[in-house]
């Protein structure tokens, strides 16, 4: 990050209050993260993996574009049993085998992970919930429970905001631009959140860890896509199904989970009023997400 043209201020930021209640305050560095280890997979494909609790049920945790283990270890705080985190192909230090990849791809991943650990549970965030969809309409009995957090794209490719806005964090990553990554990062956070002790702390992890293991080109092509060519494939899937929605994020339209809710047979839907719940509303997100999953 040497090459950082605006630094956060010596104290972390300005004293100014938090995010929300719930959210974290600080702006000290994160703790180190956990130790992983890299897995072999039936289609040659490795992926990091770190797997935390123990005992039933066990819950497979898929993460969004260009994020990975640590973004997602928090929605599983309150989740009993074991625990499994990886990191897509292309995210962290999983292989990168030649692209452009598909949700196909992306769903032999995630399968992979699932039947190695022994999950019968799964979360998806964004992409990782368009990972979910795809893996199911092709086995929609393999979980027992399924929460789908912030889907971004069902059966047709995302907006034009969308595309452009992860273009430009794959391009920032790709030229080390850390300014620039930067710009598109800050995004992610509500804008009370973004000059605050937590919102720099928040941006120093991302960019350490997006400049430290690079993003795939073969993610590249993702933004173009759809994880399924009609939405009614998953008319079969008759497990349990959370769906998390929030009105006003450009990445992850409200109208796509109302239609993933829609197209499954046990959905529940909950859609929060404003984006960035992750700050404003983490306290009943985490609760909301345990209850269901320990049910």
């Amino acid at each position: 990050m040497r090459g950082f043209r605006w630094p956060p201020p010596p104290d972390g930021g300005p004293r100014t209050w938090g995010p929300g209640p719930g959210a974290p305050r600080t702006g000290r560095p994160a703790l180190p993260e956990p130790e992983t280890e890299l897995v072999a997979t039936p289609h040659g494909v490795r992926l990091e993996r770190l797997v935390t609790g123990a005992g039933d049920p066990v819950t497979v945790f898929a993460h969004g574009l260009g994020n990975g283990i640590a973004t997602t270890r928090p929605f599983g705080s309150g989740v009993t049993g074991r625990r499994i985190f990886f990191q897509f192909r292309g995210h962290g230090r999983s292989d990168s085998p030649p692209g452009p990849w598909t949700y196909l791809d992306l769903a032999r991943d995630l399968r992979a992970i699932a039947d190695l650990g022994g999950a019968g549970r799964a979360f998806g965030a964004s992409l990782g919930a368009g990972a979910l969809c795809r893996l199911l309409a092709e086995s929609p009995d393999r979980f027992d429970r399924l929460v789908f957090f912030l889907p971004a794209v069902l059966d047709t490719p995302r907006g034009e905001v969308a595309r452009s806005r992860l273009t430009g964090l794959l391009d920032a990553v790709a030229d080390g631009d850390a300014s620039a990554l930067a710009d598109v990062v800050a995004l992610e956070l509500p804008p009370s959140v973004r000059n605050t002790p937590a919102g720099w702390a928040y941006l120093r992890q991302r960019l350490d860890q997006l400049l430290r293991d690079g993003l795939a080109p073969g993610l590249a092509s993702l933004p173009e896509q759809a994880p399924l060519r009609d939405a009614g494939a998953l008319a079969a899937v008759t497990a349990p199904a959370l769906v998390i929605g929030c009105a006003g994020d450009d990445l992850h339209p409200v109208a796509v989970a109302e239609r993933l809710a829609a197209a499954l047979p046990q959905a529940t839907l909950h859609v929060y009023d404003r984006p960035g719940v992750l700050w404003t509303e983490r306290a009943d997100l985490r609760e909301r997400i345990s209850t269901f999953l320990n049910g």
